[in-house]
């Protein structure tokens, strides 16, 4: 036996609201300027920095810069950065320090005294280092070399240590390139104090230096520029901050990877260096 429901058919329930999803567009990325030159370990990723420019007090943040974490990102050895300081320092250093012998001092070729009798101490020479005026006994005997080499992986480590710790205290800047509007020295002073780049600039280009930075640059003490040849772990820790180009951070990277894989068990030994970049 069916039972009938008695209550009167009510109207359809109404379809509940659809809802739909919120989808939130990305934030636009900042351009990326420039890749890494030398491929990134699977295992790492690249750091970034910001590019500027020299055209502008304002023109600050022109876009991101790929940085190879083997070069800017590495573990920071104190103990690396000091030997290397100290070898810099050292392995040119001549000392010409040079006292004479008993030997060369002029005079003393007679005994001052008879050897007994006179109750005095025996002695055979006034030039004797016993004596005032005469002869140093171990003192220096000049020209004296304290040239040394440390191994090339430890002075390629220093300049990767400097860099990254350069980098992670905020005073490495990237610039795209070094032109500038004028040549007027206080530009560039200016220029460094609004940006905050502290009291010396050290600035890095692999190419020919603009005529403008290079006459503003020439009577400043405090804004100093090298070619990328001659970047040292000494000047990188004298100067505040350390401006580089673009081409000149690709420069950096193709040289200084090179040396992590420039021995292999195939090496032409008969061809040294024939894959340097």
């Amino acid at each position: 036996m069916q039972l009938v429901s008695s209550a009167p058919a009510g109207p359809p329930a109404a379809p509940e609201p659809r809802r739909e999803k919120l989808l939130l567009s990305p934030l636009p990325r900042s351009p990326v300027l420039r890749a890494c030159s030398v491929p990134v370990p699977s295992h790492r990723s690249p750091v970034q920095a910001w590019v500027e420019s020299l055209r502008h007090h304002d023109d600050e943040r022109r876009g991101l810069t790929d940085l190879h974490p083997d070069v800017f990102a590495v573990r920071p050895r104190l103990d690396i950065l000091h030997m290397v300081a100290m070898w810099q320092k050292n392995f040119k250093r001549i000392s010409y320090a040079k006292v004479k012998t008993r030997a060369e001092v002029r005079g003393g070729g007679r005994k001052p005294w008879r050897q007994k009798g006179s109750g005095r101490a025996r002695h055979g020479s006034i030039r004797s280092p016993l004596w005032r005026g005469g002869g140093i006994a171990h003192g220096p005997r000049g020209p004296t070399s304290y040239y040394y080499m440390l191994p090339m992986k430890v002075r390629v480590l220093g300049l990767k240590v400097a860099l990254t710790v350069k980098l992670m205290q905020d005073d490495l800047h990237i610039v795209d390139s070094l032109e500038m509007p004028t040549a007027d020295p206080q530009y560039l002073l200016d220029l460094a104090r609004y940006r905050r780049w502290g009291r010396s600039v050290l600035i890095v280009d692999v190419n020919e230096m603009p005529e403008n930075i290079g006459t503003a640059a020439a009577g400043l003490k405090t804004i100093n520029l090298i070619p990328a040849l001659g970047l040292n772990v000494h000047s990188m820790l004298k100067h505040e901050t350390l401006v580089l180009t673009l081409d000149t951070v690709t420069f950096l990277e193709k040289k200084l990877l090179w040396h992590d894989t420039r021995y292999s068990a195939l090496y032409p030994f008969s061809m040294p260096y024939s894959d340097f970049p």
